[in-house]
């Protein structure tokens, strides 16, 4: 019943928007990670679980609520912090690898490695490739509701199918997990955490979700932050209940030698089969396909949707969707683990900076001067440049700083930055325009 204008009640509309995120966020992709990474780290995949929890659910969360809960009420007002132009960049480039330069060319890359060669032992990736996005353009450019009803339901099946695979696995595990010497779980789980995209994909998330808290009839301020903030838990809880049973799975086949060379994909394939047997291999195979797929149609028309509105409609959607799934199709082509190498280095220079500015925009109410954020966000991005880059006796210098061993050597610089820009007094718009004037006379 409606009452007030809403059209349910608010824990109804938490529950149902908590349940689409997770569904949004819980994609075939991602399922690869965790036990890859619960395999390296043996009889430590908890601590690794905990990096990798912290890098993937819990900054999505935070993500998504520092974006309704910011003065603002926006992306740009998290992502602003560090400039109008510079924050469009740092989003465009989010769009960017949650599209044709890593996520989507990895659907179709983990679906031909989750089975179909081994289903279809004559078909070449690049055939496979060819015939997967070409389905997905003739989608993403002419929508149809089979999407939609497709994507509705495959959800619940996958994560049936990974609850039974993980339920059986703590009930009979394959074995114990190994004691690893040279494992390095906080390093190995944030760089695992990174490569699910759930991270960076929190911001621009949330503009879907406080698009659908507004339908339900909850438009104040408080109560989207409510809504969207509660929804966001709710979906946080379940990925992580998902992704930790995962990384036991992957622990437990840890001192077994047969497991200990296979890349991301068929290690999951691997541990199905040992639990499920073939038919399982079979289903979790067609599951997974159908759901990447729907995956990379969805990707493409956000994708498109952004860049149409980015240039005022001067890169039409049509034209955009195609160069994605061009690009994204070429991509695929150099295989599911080369995708991964390509992907580690950019995010780990992406992530850095975004993580400063979530946790300053949660911290706003704290401090109050907006350089705070802005100066620590870009010396995050410096040093994590700096890690990244071969540079020499700098990258040396970075490597000794703390936590630089678990990926985490720009947390104490970005500290001071944030210490050091709050004494910095912010630009006012008015001197800005004083200074522009007085340029203008000269």
């Amino acid at each position: 019943m409606e009452q007030n204008g809403k059209t349910r009640s608010k824990r109804s509309a938490i529950i149902i928007m908590g349940l689409a995120l997770f569904a949004t966020q819980f994609g075939a992709g991602n399922l690869i990670f965790p036990p890859f990474l619960g395999r390296d780290t043996g009889s430590s995949w908890f601590t690794g679980f905990i990096g990798f929890f912290l890098m993937d659910v819990g900054l999505a969360v935070a993500a998504i609520i520092a974006t309704v809960s910011n003065k603002e009420g926006t992306v740009d007002g998290v992502m602003g912090k560090i400039g109008r132009i510079p924050g469009k960049a740092m989003v465009t480039a989010i769009i960017i690898c949650l599209g044709p330069l890593i996520a989507i060319p990895r659907t179709a890359a983990t679906t031909y490695e989750m089975g179909v060669k081994l289903l279809v032992p004559g078909l070449p990736q690049w055939a496979f490739g060819a015939i997967f996005y070409g389905i997905a353009l003739i989608l993403v450019i002419r929508p149809t509701k089979v999407v939609d009803i497709i994507g509705n339901y495959l959800t619940p099946i996958l994560l049936a199918v990974m609850v039974l695979l993980i339920v059986i696995g703590i009930v009979n595990p394959i074995d114990e997990a190994a004691i690893l010497s040279s494992a390095e779980p906080m390093h190995d789980g944030i760089v695992n955490g990174y490569q699910t995209l759930d991270g960076i994909g929190g911001v621009p998330q949330t503009l879907m979700m406080i698009t659908a808290a507004t339908a339900y009839g909850y438009t104040t301020k408080d109560e989207i932050k409510q809504t969207v903030g509660g929804s966001a838990l709710i979906s946080g809880t379940l990925l992580a209940l998902v992704y930790g049973g995962l990384t036991y799975l992957g622990a437990t086949v840890s001192g077994i030698a047969e497991y200990k060379n296979l890349d991301q994909a068929p290690l999951l394939m691997a541990i199905t089969n040992r639990l499920l047997g073939n038919y399982g291999v079979i289903a979790l195979t067609v599951i997974v396909l159908m759901a990447c797929l729907t995956t990379a149609i969805g990707l493409s028309a956000v994708v498109g949707d952004y860049f149409k509105d980015l240039t005022n409609g001067k890169m039409k959607y049509k034209n955009t969707v195609i160069a994605v799934i061009v690009f994204s199709y070429i991509l695929s082509n150099f295989g599911l683990s080369n995708i991964i190498k390509l992907a580690g280095p950019i995010l780990s220079v992406l992530y850095p900076p975004l993580i400063v500015l979530v946790v300053m925009t949660l911290l706003e109410k704290v401090v109050k001067n907006e350089m705070s954020a802005c100066v620590g966000a870009y010396v995050a991005l410096l040093v994590s440049l700096g890690e990244v880059l071969p540079l020499g006796a700098v990258s040396d210098m970075l490597a000794k700083l703390p936590f630089a061993a678990d990926g985490l050597g720009w947390i104490v610089p970005a500290i001071v930055g944030c210490v050091i820009g709050a004494f910095i007094p912010k630009p006012q718009k008015k001197e800005i325009e004083n200074y522009k004037t007085d340029l203008s006379l000269d």
